[in-house]
């Protein structure tokens, strides 16, 4: 009989052993799951094996973190690093997310460097943000580097900077040297020692809470000063406008001139043809003058007209702060200023328009012992002298009885002023002309129907001649040169001419004669420390560039200026189109600059060198050939310069453009050569030198002398590019004369063409620009205080990109 009662057991043996297995099974397998999942707690803990969290690294990458892959800039490196920190602390990242989220920001080399790095690492414990942060700055930004940069910041001054600029460069450079920033009060110490001392001798008896109060302070500081100094100047230009005041005659101060000068000066490269050919060139130098005077506006009657611009003529404000160009201009005296203006007429007013004209004729001629460019239009009712050439020549001016209103091709313009007796030598016949003065472009003189007739001028259209009877009864023909003849008359002044100058033919060779003497000073190239070698591929060229690769490889292989090379270095070969739109051959060394340590050499201050030129009236500039190709490089130093060309690798022997340092080596070789006649008579710019003298009789000895240093030396210059016995010389973009130091006009047209900026950037580039001439702009701080303004970037404006700008 079968028992179907069941007991506490269970219903049967058989279930009694089933239902223990089973209940150790699901204990078995809660324990394994308790065990899975604290393992997985201490992975995370220990940052083995790590997977960011979704959720923090969307977050991470939501702040548009930077990416890195690879640079020769240590600098940009470190950029990145120090972004990438501020933005895992943003955040609130730990340790090991720091190391997870910043490899993921690897690229390129970068992350392949990173892949290497752990693999190779010896111990197994979870990398560190620190050793993370110690392995990237040891491999991407040598210690060679920091400690460069330690320097810089230590050295920091203010200087030409605004406070403002002077703070980004300081907070640039804090970084590199954080040891001397500990705190507040080291980085308040550090900021005011390097202020100029007419900003740091006030806030040194302040207390301030914080380093931003210091800045405020010294904002404020800084503005109240520039309003002090600008009163300074109104005064000191009311008591000169006092004492100036009522002289009936003046000289023109060349510096004030809209144009440079005339052009056709006694150089090689710009010399019109002359048909007084056979006089002495040092008898063409002009006359030493009497020193410029100015002459100020006569005063306004009070309460009569409205404020005039002496400047430019339009109303509503005044010359000093007229955007316009600034001209010579004088005011007329009251003999004249209530007489109706008489009319006149001139058909051209520029040398490129006047060319090719039928009904005139154009040539050079001796103006005061000058050289000119004088047309001969019968055209133009009177006879006219250009302002800029009678500013830069110190030409006598006085008031005309009756202002003339000139009607030009363009436009009308008022002149009130002319220089009486003006002598103008025809093939060594003078003639003497009253010329009003007037505004023109490229031509000095114009003499119209009023001396064409006092002379019985007559011009023939058919053969393109005038001729001419002077007052003793001399009959002279001039012949017109077309523009193509006197384009091929350029170069017509030969070194033989040249007084001085063709006793040193040597110096100025056709052709470098070869390679360069050694010298005490050769070119070297101090790498940052653990720079190993670069080598870039060559560019891709077009068929015509590649041809011309060839033939300077070519030349450059023949005059010993490269070799073969098998070096591990290697740069690639870019062309630069020259001023006359030639191609140059420049090797693209910017990777060899990144990693090249800095010369400190200091390369003179212009405003230094201009100051030397008070009281000089006679110049010459000579102009070295191919300067940097005179200089050798030391011969370790030779393979890093090695270039990549479809034709092989190459390295240079004498110093090449496009080396960081060169400017410096050439800078230091030119001082010891020059060093005995420094700030005596020579100004010397890297490969540019300038001679001064006060009388021509002083300019024979200095320029014998400084043509004797270069032969002794055996440095070269090339003739078409030198300049002599000028009354007036083009020097590093300013115009020299005995009356001063102005700019020159074809780099004001760069300023003034700049197009409209739209973005920080393109602010900051035309700031920088600008801020060359300030020197001539009187409140020039304030004027572009409303762009400085647009430089600092807010929270509304984050990418800098400017929706309008008036």
């Amino acid at each position: 009989m079968v028992n179907t009662r069941s007991n506490g057991n269970g219903p049967s043996n058989n279930n009694n052993g089933e239902n223990p297995t089973l209940a150790q099974v699901l204990a078995q397998q809660t324990q394994l799951m308790n065990m899975m999942m604290q393992q997985l707690q201490n992975q995370q803990n220990q940052g083995n094996n790590h997977v960011p969290p979704q959720n923090k690294l969307a977050e991470f990458l939501r702040v548009r973190p930077p990416v890195f892959s690879s640079t020769t800039n240590p600098v940009e490196a470190g950029d990145w690093l120090h972004a990438i920190e501020k933005k895992l602390d943003l955040l609130q990242c730990t340790d090991q997310e720091k190391v997870s989220f910043a490899s993921h920001q690897l690229q390129g080399p970068a992350s392949e460097w990173w892949d290497h790095f752990r693999l190779n690492r010896i111990t197994a414990e979870p990398i560190t943000w620190l050793e993370f942060t110690a392995a990237f700055q040891k491999t991407h930004i040598p210690s060679g580097v920091v400690s460069l940069k330690k320097k810089e910041f230590r050295s920091l001054t203010q200087g030409s900077r605004s406070v403002t600029e002077y703070l980004h460069e300081f907070n640039r450079l804090a970084r590199y040297a954080p040891e001397d920033v500990r705190n507040g009060e080291e980085r308040q110490e550090k900021f005011l020692e390097g202020l100029n001392d007419e900003l740091s001798y006030p806030l040194m008896t302040g207390d301030y809470h914080d380093f931003q109060k210091l800045v405020d302070k010294a904002i404020r500081q800084e503005d109240k000063y520039n309003r002090m100094e600008q009163k300074k100047r109104r005064i000191a230009q009311f008591k000169t406008q006092q004492g100036n005041n009522q002289k009936p005659r003046l000289t023109l101060r060349p510096q004030s001139m809209p144009h440079g000068g005339s052009s056709f000066v006694v150089r090689p490269q710009r010399q019109f043809f002359n048909n007084n050919a056979g006089n002495n060139i040092r008898n063409q130098a002009p006359r030493p003058v009497a020193a410029p005077t100015q002459q100020q506006p006569a005063k306004r009657e009070q309460g009569s007209k409205p404020v005039v611009c002496f400047n430019c003529g339009d109303p509503g404000h005044y010359a000093d702060k007229c955007p316009k160009p600034r001209r010579v201009k004088v005011v007329p005296t009251q003999s004249n200023s209530t007489v109706p203006a008489s009319k006149a007429r001139v058909n051209h007013v520029a040398a490129a328009e006047a060319q090719d004209a039928p009904d005139v004729i154009l040539g050079t001629f001796l103006v005061n012992s000058v050289p000119a460019t004088v047309l001969f239009d019968s055209g133009a009712t009177h006879s006219f002298l250009s302002m800029s050439f009678a500013g830069n020549h110190g030409m006598e001016v006085e008031d005309l009885r009756r202002p003339l209103m000139v009607s030009t091709p363009s436009n009308q313009a008022l002149s009130l002023h002319r220089s009486p007796s003006v002598r103008i030598e025809i093939q060594g016949v003078p003639f003497l002309a009253n010329l009003i003065l007037l505004e023109s472009k490229d031509l000095d003189v114009i003499l119209g129907m009023d001396w064409l007739a006092r002379h019985k001028g007559v011009i023939d259209c058919a053969n393109r001649k005038v001729t001419l009877t002077s007052n003793d009864g001399r009959v002279v023909t001039v012949y017109a040169l077309s523009s193509e003849s006197l384009r091929s008359r350029l170069n017509q002044i030969t070194l033989e001419e040249i007084p001085i100058v063709r006793e040193y033919p040597d110096v100025f060779p056709d052709d470098l004669p070869g390679m360069p003497p050694k010298r005490d000073i050769e070119f070297r190239i101090d790498l940052v420390p653990g720079t190993t070698p670069i080598h870039k591929r060559p560019y891709r060229m077009a068929a015509n560039e590649l041809a011309e690769v060839k033939r300077h490889v070519d030349d450059l292989l023949q005059k010993g200026y490269i070799r073969p090379s098998s070096s591990p270095w290697g740069a690639p070969v870019i062309f630069v189109e020259k001023k006359d739109h030639t191609q140059r051959m420049c090797v693209d060394y910017r990777a060899l600059n990144d990693v090249t340590i800095k010369n400190k050499y200091p390369l003179p201050r212009i405003d230094d060198l201009f100051d030397q030129l008070k009281g000089a009236t006679v110049f010459s500039k000579i102009d070295l050939r191919s300067g940097y190709h005179q200089l050798r490089i030391k011969e370790e130093d030779i393979p890093k310069t090695a270039f990549t060309t479809r034709y092989g690798l190459f390295e240079c022997t004498v110093m090449s453009f496009g080396l960081t340092n060169a400017p410096a080596f050439f800078m230091n070789l030119m001082n010891k050569v020059f060093m005995e006649y420094l700030d005596k008579f020579v100004v010397v710019f890297i490969d540019d030198i300038l001679i001064y003298s006060r009388t021509k009789e002083e300019h024979e000895e200095h320029l014998r002398l400084a043509l004797e240093k270069l032969r002794e030396h055996q440095l070269y210059a090339k003739f078409s590019k030198c300049e002599f016995w000028l009354s007036e010389v083009k020097f590093l973009g300013h115009v020299i004369s005995a009356g001063g130091v102005a700019v020159d006009p074809s780099n004001v047209e760069s300023v003034t063409n700049w197009k409209q900026p739209k973005t920080v950037s393109e602010i900051r580039s035309f700031l920088g620009l600008a801020g060359y001439y300030r020197r001539f702009i009187e409140n020039f701080s304030k004027i572009a205080k409303p762009m400085t303004r647009l430089l600092v970037t807010t929270g509304n404006n984050p990418t800098g990109v400017l929706t309008c700008v008036h």
